[in-house]
């Protein structure tokens, strides 16, 4: 077969394949917190941990994750740092020495607030951190419209036997509250967690779970679960492998209103005016790398 021959027969094979590889690199971002092992034993236990933001678990093919707001909670709940920490092209990694006996919490919890509201007969906008909103928006702001949101994703590890002081709640948005502790799950066995919102029972919450190694199945494998009135769930894990949960509450108005971004400017090329939101409300996420072990 000539050159161009076989180049025409690789675009005809390519073409009959782009279709089954396009609702992948479609799905959206995911983003994630790794740690090499999530059970270790003794007075020398290291973890690395990959953080990444990408369009297939596990697997750093999109955005490196920012560690700015990494925290490590130790068993006490005394906060300690990450070491050797490194950001790449698509990922970032670090380590963490386990250098107390129980279970570890190393993740990230963020807060933000969009707000629109009336000054001088003109619609204002503000968004960033709740502290800079306390100081740059008027507290007799007239027609003022918020939209909180809180974020959390975070995974777990345990040096020795587990312990549960890195569960206490903080009562501020969504939050896991284990029954079965994360790091004793088992393939096949149920487990049973909580969720919280604000410090109360987050019932009929959706929590999807999807599997790792999504590009060796014909099928993703995600399945999905609702919390009851008492916001626990149970959840039974099909195999052993690492799992990405996560769950979104949201109450109110949560959009941003007509003219946010991506909306076209004023004649002339002035930018377009400031609207304000479509009404108060909350968002908040959850998301968590939750292994199931081998029976």
């Amino acid at each position: 077969m000539s050159l161009r021959n076989r180049l025409l027969a690789v675009a005809a094979g390519l073409a009959l394949t782009l279709p089954l590889v396009i609702p992948s690199a479609a799905s959206a971002h995911r983003g994630w917190i790794v740690p090499s092992f999530t059970v270790l034993s003794g007075d020398g236990a290291w973890v690395t941990v990959d953080a990444a933001v990408s369009n297939e678990l596990f697997y750093a093919d999109h955005n490196p994750m920012r560690l700015d707001a990494v925290v490590v909670t130790a068993p006490d709940g005394s906060v300690d740092r990450i070491q050797n920490a490194l950001t790449g092209k698509y990922r970032s990694t670090f380590d963490v020495q386990l250098s107390k006996p129980g279970t570890w919490k190393i993740g990230s919890a963020t807060s933000s607030v969009m707000a629109s509201w009336t000054q001088d007969g003109q619609v204002k906008r503000f968004r960033g951190a709740p502290e800079d909103f306390a100081k740059q928006v008027p507290a007799d702001a007239a027609d003022l419209k918020t939209v909180r949101s809180f974020n959390r994703n975070e995974t777990f590890v345990t040096r020795d036997a587990p312990t549960d002081t890195v569960f206490k709640p903080t009562g501020k948005g969504l939050e896991l509250v284990p029954v079965t502790h994360p790091n004793d799950l088992v393939a096949g066995e149920a487990a049973t967690f909580k969720f919280l919102l604000d410090g109360k029972p987050a019932a009929d919450l959706e929590v999807t779970f999807a599997p790792g190694n999504s590009r060796y199945r014909a099928t993703p494998g995600d399945f999905k679960v609702k919390t009851g009135a008492d916001g626990a769930f149970k959840v039974t894990f099909p195999e052993a492998g690492m799992y990405w949960m996560n769950a979104v509450a949201r109450t109110g108005e949560t959009g941003r209103g007509p003219g946010g971004p991506g909306m076209g400017g004023a004649p002339g090329g002035a930018p377009a005016p400031a609207t304000p939101l479509a009404g108060n409300g909350m968002s908040a996420s959850y998301t968590a790398t939750l292994e199931a072990l081998r029976p």
